[in-house]
Protein backbone atom coordinates (compact mmCIF):
# COMPACT_ATOMS: atom_id res chain seq x y z
CA UNK A 1 0.00 0.00 0.00
CA UNK A 2 1.12 3.77 -0.97
CA UNK A 3 1.51 5.91 2.23
CA UNK A 4 -1.58 8.34 2.11
CA UNK A 5 -0.76 11.81 3.32
CA UNK A 6 -4.18 12.18 5.18
CA UNK A 7 -6.52 9.31 6.34
CA UNK A 8 -10.12 10.40 7.07
CA UNK A 9 -11.57 7.50 9.74
CA UNK A 10 -15.38 7.75 10.08
CA UNK A 11 -17.00 5.62 13.45
CA UNK A 12 -20.96 5.42 12.52
CA UNK A 13 -21.79 5.08 16.13
CA UNK A 14 -23.47 1.71 16.53
CA UNK A 15 -24.05 1.06 12.64
CA UNK A 16 -23.68 -2.86 13.42
CA UNK A 17 -23.52 -5.21 10.34
CA UNK A 18 -24.77 -8.26 12.23
CA UNK A 19 -24.65 -10.40 14.89
CA UNK A 20 -21.19 -11.89 16.97
CA UNK A 21 -20.78 -15.02 17.21
CA UNK A 22 -20.90 -14.89 20.77
CA UNK A 23 -23.80 -11.93 21.36
CA UNK A 24 -26.07 -14.25 22.78
CA UNK A 25 -23.30 -14.18 26.00
CA UNK A 26 -24.49 -10.16 26.20
CA UNK A 27 -27.61 -10.87 26.67
CA UNK A 28 -28.66 -10.53 22.56
CA UNK A 29 -30.87 -13.33 21.36
CA UNK A 30 -32.80 -11.94 18.25
CA UNK A 31 -29.79 -12.00 16.28
CA UNK A 32 -29.20 -8.44 15.81
CA UNK A 33 -28.15 -6.49 13.03
CA UNK A 34 -28.66 -3.00 12.85
CA UNK A 35 -28.31 -2.24 9.38
CA UNK A 36 -29.90 -5.44 7.60
CA UNK A 37 -32.82 -5.35 10.27
CA UNK A 38 -33.46 -1.50 9.75
CA UNK A 39 -33.12 -2.07 5.33
CA UNK A 40 -35.85 -4.77 5.73
CA UNK A 41 -38.00 -2.73 8.54
CA UNK A 42 -38.44 0.19 5.89
CA UNK A 43 -38.20 -1.50 2.53
CA UNK A 44 -35.01 -0.81 1.54
CA UNK A 45 -32.69 1.70 2.35
CA UNK A 46 -31.49 4.18 -0.10
CA UNK A 47 -27.69 4.44 0.15
CA UNK A 48 -26.10 4.72 -3.00
CA UNK A 49 -22.91 6.24 -1.82
CA UNK A 50 -22.16 3.61 0.79
CA UNK A 51 -23.55 1.07 -1.94
CA UNK A 52 -20.30 2.13 -3.90
CA UNK A 53 -17.80 1.64 -1.22
CA UNK A 54 -19.09 -2.12 -0.97
CA UNK A 55 -21.65 -2.01 1.76
CA UNK A 56 -23.62 -4.64 -0.48
CA UNK A 57 -20.99 -7.19 0.15
CA UNK A 58 -22.54 -7.96 3.72
CA UNK A 59 -25.27 -10.73 4.61
CA UNK A 60 -27.34 -10.31 0.62
CA UNK A 61 -29.00 -7.30 1.71
CA UNK A 62 -32.77 -7.43 -0.12
CA UNK A 63 -32.22 -3.57 -1.52
CA UNK A 64 -28.37 -3.01 -1.52
CA UNK A 65 -26.57 -4.12 -4.40
CA UNK A 66 -22.95 -5.48 -4.59
CA UNK A 67 -22.52 -4.76 -8.18
CA UNK A 68 -22.70 -1.06 -7.55
CA UNK A 69 -19.10 -0.88 -6.06
CA UNK A 70 -17.21 1.14 -7.11
CA UNK A 71 -13.56 -0.22 -8.54
CA UNK A 72 -11.47 1.65 -5.80
CA UNK A 73 -13.30 0.24 -2.99
CA UNK A 74 -12.57 -2.55 -0.31
CA UNK A 75 -14.63 -3.76 1.74
CA UNK A 76 -14.48 -6.19 5.26
CA UNK A 77 -16.47 -7.29 8.00
CA UNK A 78 -14.38 -7.10 12.08
CA UNK A 79 -15.42 -9.42 15.25
CA UNK A 80 -14.79 -7.51 18.49
CA UNK A 81 -12.49 -9.42 20.72
CA UNK A 82 -12.61 -7.18 23.38
CA UNK A 83 -15.31 -7.99 26.49
CA UNK A 84 -17.72 -5.49 25.97
CA UNK A 85 -19.84 -3.91 23.73
CA UNK A 86 -19.87 -0.16 25.06
CA UNK A 87 -18.33 2.94 23.24
CA UNK A 88 -15.28 2.84 24.95
CA UNK A 89 -14.36 -1.14 24.25
CA UNK A 90 -15.14 -0.86 20.77
CA UNK A 91 -13.38 2.53 20.01
CA UNK A 92 -9.97 1.17 22.35
CA UNK A 93 -9.99 -2.19 20.30
CA UNK A 94 -10.03 0.23 17.03
CA UNK A 95 -6.74 1.33 18.29
CA UNK A 96 -5.39 -1.36 19.67
CA UNK A 97 -6.36 -2.74 23.15
CA UNK A 98 -8.29 -5.55 24.52
CA UNK A 99 -10.70 -4.86 27.41
CA UNK A 100 -10.16 -7.98 28.53
CA UNK A 101 -12.68 -7.18 31.92
CA UNK A 102 -15.37 -5.26 31.42
CA UNK A 103 -16.34 -2.03 32.98
CA UNK A 104 -18.04 -1.70 36.15
CA UNK A 105 -21.78 -2.00 35.12
CA UNK A 106 -24.47 -0.54 37.64
CA UNK A 107 -28.18 -1.63 35.83
CA UNK A 108 -29.60 -3.82 38.06
CA UNK A 109 -29.59 -1.89 41.37
CA UNK A 110 -28.40 1.77 40.72
CA UNK A 111 -25.36 2.91 42.67
CA UNK A 112 -24.04 1.48 45.63
CA UNK A 113 -25.39 3.89 49.24
CA UNK A 114 -21.78 4.88 49.58
CA UNK A 115 -21.14 6.46 46.57
CA UNK A 116 -24.51 8.34 46.23
CA UNK A 117 -23.79 9.51 49.60
CA UNK A 118 -20.11 10.46 48.75
CA UNK A 119 -21.64 12.12 45.90
CA UNK A 120 -23.52 13.89 47.90
CA UNK A 121 -21.32 15.48 50.50
CA UNK A 122 -18.84 16.60 48.05
CA UNK A 123 -21.44 18.43 45.40
CA UNK A 124 -23.48 19.75 48.51
CA UNK A 125 -26.84 18.38 46.29
CA UNK A 126 -29.38 15.91 46.61
CA UNK A 127 -29.68 13.52 44.25
CA UNK A 128 -33.16 11.79 42.34
CA UNK A 129 -33.38 9.16 40.55
CA UNK A 130 -30.08 6.81 41.14
CA UNK A 131 -31.96 3.79 38.08
CA UNK A 132 -31.04 2.63 35.15
CA UNK A 133 -32.95 4.53 32.62
CA UNK A 134 -33.22 6.46 29.49
CA UNK A 135 -31.84 10.09 29.53
CA UNK A 136 -35.01 11.87 27.97
CA UNK A 137 -37.46 9.84 29.80
CA UNK A 138 -35.60 10.21 33.18
CA UNK A 139 -35.61 13.92 32.86
CA UNK A 140 -39.20 13.99 31.92
CA UNK A 141 -40.36 11.85 35.07
CA UNK A 142 -37.84 13.93 37.36
CA UNK A 143 -36.52 17.59 35.63
CA UNK A 144 -39.90 19.13 37.40
CA UNK A 145 -39.15 18.03 40.76
CA UNK A 146 -34.81 18.93 39.89
CA UNK A 147 -36.15 22.13 39.00
CA UNK A 148 -37.93 22.94 42.45
CA UNK A 149 -35.37 20.97 44.51
CA UNK A 150 -31.92 21.81 43.00
CA UNK A 151 -31.21 18.05 43.49
CA UNK A 152 -28.98 16.22 40.45
CA UNK A 153 -30.71 13.59 38.55
CA UNK A 154 -28.41 10.34 38.41
CA UNK A 155 -28.51 7.97 36.34
CA UNK A 156 -26.91 4.90 34.48
CA UNK A 157 -28.00 2.09 32.00
CA UNK A 158 -26.13 -1.06 30.65
CA UNK A 159 -23.05 0.78 29.52
CA UNK A 160 -20.85 1.61 32.28
CA UNK A 161 -21.65 5.01 32.51
CA UNK A 162 -23.06 7.64 35.75
CA UNK A 163 -25.25 10.13 34.02
CA UNK A 164 -25.75 13.92 35.78
CA UNK A 165 -29.04 15.91 33.97
CA UNK A 166 -29.67 19.11 35.46
CA UNK A 167 -31.53 22.23 34.03
CA UNK A 168 -29.36 24.72 32.64
CA UNK A 169 -31.14 27.69 34.65
CA UNK A 170 -31.22 26.08 37.93
CA UNK A 171 -27.36 24.61 37.48
CA UNK A 172 -24.76 26.45 35.44
CA UNK A 173 -23.56 24.23 32.69
CA UNK A 174 -20.12 25.17 34.55
CA UNK A 175 -21.34 23.83 37.82
CA UNK A 176 -22.28 20.64 36.13
CA UNK A 177 -19.15 19.93 34.90
CA UNK A 178 -18.04 20.44 38.24
CA UNK A 179 -20.13 17.80 39.63
CA UNK A 180 -18.90 15.48 36.88
CA UNK A 181 -15.29 16.27 37.74
CA UNK A 182 -15.86 15.41 41.09
CA UNK A 183 -17.61 12.45 40.26
CA UNK A 184 -14.96 11.21 38.10
CA UNK A 185 -12.64 11.46 40.83
CA UNK A 186 -15.11 9.72 43.42
CA UNK A 187 -15.39 6.78 40.98
CA UNK A 188 -11.90 5.93 39.85
CA UNK A 189 -12.10 3.57 43.08
CA UNK A 190 -11.60 0.22 41.92
CA UNK A 191 -15.44 -1.22 42.77
CA UNK A 192 -17.12 1.73 41.71
CA UNK A 193 -14.92 2.69 38.48
CA UNK A 194 -17.17 3.41 35.52
CA UNK A 195 -16.14 4.02 32.23
CA UNK A 196 -17.46 7.33 31.49
CA UNK A 197 -19.41 10.23 33.76
CA UNK A 198 -21.85 12.07 30.98
CA UNK A 199 -23.12 15.89 32.11
CA UNK A 200 -26.36 15.91 30.58
CA UNK A 201 -27.80 19.33 30.61
CA UNK A 202 -31.23 19.89 29.40
CA UNK A 203 -33.72 23.27 29.11
CA UNK A 204 -36.99 24.16 29.14
CA UNK A 205 -40.43 24.63 31.58
CA UNK A 206 -42.05 21.32 32.07
CA UNK A 207 -41.94 17.44 31.51
CA UNK A 208 -43.36 17.60 27.66
CA UNK A 209 -40.79 20.16 26.48
CA UNK A 210 -37.87 19.46 28.57
CA UNK A 211 -34.72 18.74 25.93
CA UNK A 212 -31.35 18.05 25.88
CA UNK A 213 -28.74 20.52 25.04
CA UNK A 214 -25.16 19.73 22.83
CA UNK A 215 -23.20 20.69 26.14
CA UNK A 216 -23.07 17.26 27.04
CA UNK A 217 -19.38 16.85 28.08
CA UNK A 218 -17.86 12.95 28.53
CA UNK A 219 -15.25 12.39 31.25
CA UNK A 220 -13.77 9.11 30.51
CA UNK A 221 -11.08 6.75 31.65
CA UNK A 222 -7.76 7.36 30.03
CA UNK A 223 -6.81 4.22 28.38
CA UNK A 224 -4.50 1.56 30.36
CA UNK A 225 -1.62 2.17 27.84
CA UNK A 226 -0.13 3.68 24.89
CA UNK A 227 -2.78 3.37 21.27
CA UNK A 228 -2.16 3.45 17.94
CA UNK A 229 -2.70 7.32 18.27
CA UNK A 230 -0.03 8.20 20.89
CA UNK A 231 3.02 6.37 18.49
CA UNK A 232 1.43 8.16 15.47
CA UNK A 233 1.43 10.97 17.50
CA UNK A 234 4.89 10.72 18.73
CA UNK A 235 6.29 10.69 14.94
CA UNK A 236 4.67 14.59 14.89
CA UNK A 237 1.81 13.41 12.77
CA UNK A 238 -1.59 15.45 13.38
CA UNK A 239 -4.25 13.57 14.87
CA UNK A 240 -7.40 15.73 14.69
CA UNK A 241 -10.40 14.57 16.95
CA UNK A 242 -13.77 15.55 15.54
CA UNK A 243 -17.10 14.74 17.75
CA UNK A 244 -16.51 12.80 21.34
CA UNK A 245 -13.04 11.26 20.03
CA UNK A 246 -11.31 13.00 22.44
CA UNK A 247 -13.63 12.52 25.32
CA UNK A 248 -13.54 8.34 24.66
CA UNK A 249 -9.49 8.79 24.61
CA UNK A 250 -9.72 10.98 27.22
CA UNK A 251 -7.10 13.45 24.85
CA UNK A 252 -4.27 10.97 25.29
CA UNK A 253 -2.96 10.66 21.47
CA UNK A 254 -4.98 14.04 20.50
CA UNK A 255 -3.30 17.17 18.63
CA UNK A 256 -6.82 19.10 17.53
CA UNK A 257 -10.04 18.82 19.29
CA UNK A 258 -13.16 19.79 16.91
CA UNK A 259 -16.45 19.35 19.18
CA UNK A 260 -19.72 18.88 16.91
CA UNK A 261 -23.33 19.36 17.62
CA UNK A 262 -24.92 16.43 15.64
CA UNK A 263 -23.63 14.32 12.57
CA UNK A 264 -24.24 16.90 9.99
CA UNK A 265 -21.55 19.52 12.31
CA UNK A 266 -19.36 16.45 12.08
CA UNK A 267 -19.55 15.71 8.40
CA UNK A 268 -19.58 19.65 7.80
CA UNK A 269 -15.89 20.03 9.65
CA UNK A 270 -14.61 16.53 8.21
CA UNK A 271 -15.35 18.06 4.03
CA UNK A 272 -13.55 21.73 5.42
CA UNK A 273 -10.57 19.72 6.05
CA UNK A 274 -10.90 17.43 2.92
CA UNK A 275 -11.17 20.85 1.06
CA UNK A 276 -7.82 21.57 1.82
CA UNK A 277 -4.96 20.18 0.67
CA UNK A 278 -2.39 21.10 3.52
CA UNK A 279 -5.00 21.35 6.31
CA UNK A 280 -3.37 18.50 8.13
CA UNK A 281 -0.39 15.28 7.63
CA UNK A 282 -1.91 12.45 9.63
CA UNK A 283 -5.19 11.05 10.88
CA UNK A 284 -8.93 12.62 11.27
CA UNK A 285 -10.73 10.47 13.56
CA UNK A 286 -14.21 11.07 13.84
CA UNK A 287 -17.17 9.84 15.38
CA UNK A 288 -20.85 10.75 14.37
CA UNK A 289 -23.21 9.97 17.20
CA UNK A 290 -26.39 10.66 16.18
CA UNK A 291 -27.03 7.15 14.91
CA UNK A 292 -26.82 5.64 18.54
CA UNK A 293 -27.87 8.33 20.90
CA UNK A 294 -30.63 10.05 18.74
CA UNK A 295 -31.96 6.81 17.34
CA UNK A 296 -30.37 3.37 18.13
CA UNK A 297 -31.13 3.85 22.02
CA UNK A 298 -34.40 4.98 21.61
CA UNK A 299 -35.12 1.74 18.89
CA UNK A 300 -36.53 4.58 16.78
CA UNK A 301 -36.43 2.66 13.51
CA UNK A 302 -37.90 5.33 10.91
CA UNK A 303 -35.16 7.99 12.56
CA UNK A 304 -32.43 5.64 12.34
CA UNK A 305 -32.77 5.10 8.60
CA UNK A 306 -33.31 8.64 7.72
CA UNK A 307 -30.41 9.58 9.63
CA UNK A 308 -28.46 6.59 7.51
CA UNK A 309 -30.22 8.32 4.38
CA UNK A 310 -28.70 11.86 5.38
CA UNK A 311 -24.78 10.54 6.34
CA UNK A 312 -25.40 8.60 2.78
CA UNK A 313 -25.36 12.00 1.11
CA UNK A 314 -23.29 13.79 3.01
CA UNK A 315 -20.87 11.02 2.53
CA UNK A 316 -21.66 11.46 -1.45
CA UNK A 317 -20.14 15.17 -0.24
CA UNK A 318 -16.77 14.32 1.43
CA UNK A 319 -16.19 12.00 -1.78
CA UNK A 320 -16.06 14.69 -4.14
CA UNK A 321 -13.12 16.29 -2.64
CA UNK A 322 -10.48 13.29 -1.28
CA UNK A 323 -7.79 13.43 -3.33
CA UNK A 324 -5.20 10.88 -4.57
CA UNK A 325 -3.13 10.84 -1.55
CA UNK A 326 -6.32 10.34 0.66
CA UNK A 327 -7.82 7.32 2.62
CA UNK A 328 -11.37 7.13 3.59
CA UNK A 329 -12.32 4.22 6.04
CA UNK A 330 -15.72 3.85 7.48
CA UNK A 331 -16.38 1.63 10.41
CA UNK A 332 -18.35 1.28 13.82
CA UNK A 333 -17.69 0.20 17.18
CA UNK A 334 -20.62 -1.81 18.27
CA UNK A 335 -24.11 -2.24 17.00
CA UNK A 336 -27.47 -0.68 18.24
CA UNK A 337 -30.20 -2.58 16.33
CA UNK A 338 -33.48 -0.45 16.77
CA UNK A 339 -35.64 -3.34 16.00
CA UNK A 340 -35.07 -5.54 19.45
CA UNK A 341 -36.27 -5.37 22.61
CA UNK A 342 -34.36 -2.90 24.79
CA UNK A 343 -32.68 0.18 24.77
CA UNK A 344 -29.16 -1.24 25.27
CA UNK A 345 -25.79 -1.81 22.65
CA UNK A 346 -26.38 -5.43 20.66
CA UNK A 347 -23.35 -7.12 20.27
CA UNK A 348 -22.78 -7.14 16.72
CA UNK A 349 -19.46 -7.53 13.64
CA UNK A 350 -18.60 -4.29 11.92
CA UNK A 351 -18.09 -3.21 8.55
CA UNK A 352 -14.85 -2.21 7.39
CA UNK A 353 -14.79 0.33 4.37
CA UNK A 354 -11.65 1.71 2.98
CA UNK A 355 -11.41 3.77 -0.47
CA UNK A 356 -9.30 6.07 -2.26
CA UNK A 357 -9.26 7.60 -5.81
CA UNK A 358 -5.67 5.70 -6.05
CA UNK A 359 -7.10 2.64 -5.64
CA UNK A 360 -6.98 0.93 -8.96
CA UNK A 361 -9.47 -2.27 -7.89
CA UNK A 362 -11.43 -3.44 -5.13
CA UNK A 363 -13.07 -6.26 -3.56
CA UNK A 364 -14.58 -8.31 -0.36
CA UNK A 365 -11.55 -8.64 2.02
CA UNK A 366 -13.05 -11.25 4.53
CA UNK A 367 -14.00 -11.19 8.41
CA UNK A 368 -11.08 -10.67 10.78
CA UNK A 369 -11.08 -11.02 14.68
CA UNK A 370 -10.51 -7.61 15.55
CA UNK A 371 -11.51 -4.34 15.14
CA UNK A 372 -7.64 -3.32 15.99
CA UNK A 373 -6.97 -4.46 12.24
CA UNK A 374 -8.12 -0.91 11.61
CA UNK A 375 -5.65 0.57 14.02
CA UNK A 376 -3.12 -1.29 12.60
CA UNK A 377 -3.84 -0.53 8.72
CA UNK A 378 -3.45 3.56 9.80
CA UNK A 379 -0.35 2.89 11.92
CA UNK A 380 1.44 0.86 9.31
CA UNK A 381 0.57 3.72 6.92
CA UNK A 382 2.68 6.21 9.17
CA UNK A 383 5.72 3.20 8.94
CA UNK A 384 4.43 2.12 12.52
CA UNK A 385 4.05 -1.43 13.68
CA UNK A 386 3.45 -2.49 17.73
CA UNK A 387 3.70 -6.21 19.04
CA UNK A 388 1.82 -4.40 22.33
CA UNK A 389 -1.02 -3.85 20.28
CA UNK A 390 -4.07 -5.77 18.59
CA UNK A 391 -4.02 -6.16 15.50
CA UNK A 392 -2.06 -6.57 11.92
CA UNK A 393 -1.99 -4.36 9.12
CA UNK A 394 -4.37 -4.57 6.21
CA UNK A 395 -2.21 -2.22 3.84
CA UNK A 396 -0.93 -5.06 1.60
CA UNK A 397 -4.69 -5.97 0.68
CA UNK A 398 -5.52 -2.30 -0.40
CA UNK A 399 -3.80 -1.85 -4.15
Amino acid sequence: MREFKRIFLIVMDSVGIGHAVDAEEYGDFGKPNTLLNIDQAIGGLKLPNLEKLGLGNYDNYLYIRPEKQIKGAFAARFHEQSKAKDTLAGHWEIMGLETTKPFKTFEENGFPKALIDELIAKTGRGVLGNYAASGTQIIADLGEEHMKTGKLIVYTSSDSVLQIAAHEEIIPVPELYRYCEIAREITLKDEWKVGRIIARPFIGTKAKNFKRTKRRHDYALSPFKDTYLDLIKEKSYDIVAIGKINDIYNGCGITEVQKTLNNDDGMDKTIALAKKSDSFHGLCFVNLVDFDMEFGHRRNVEGYASCLEKFDKRLGELLKYLKEDDLLILTADHGNDPTQDGTNHTRETVPGLFYSPSFKKGRYLGEFKTFAMIGATVAANFGIRSSDLLGESLGHLLE
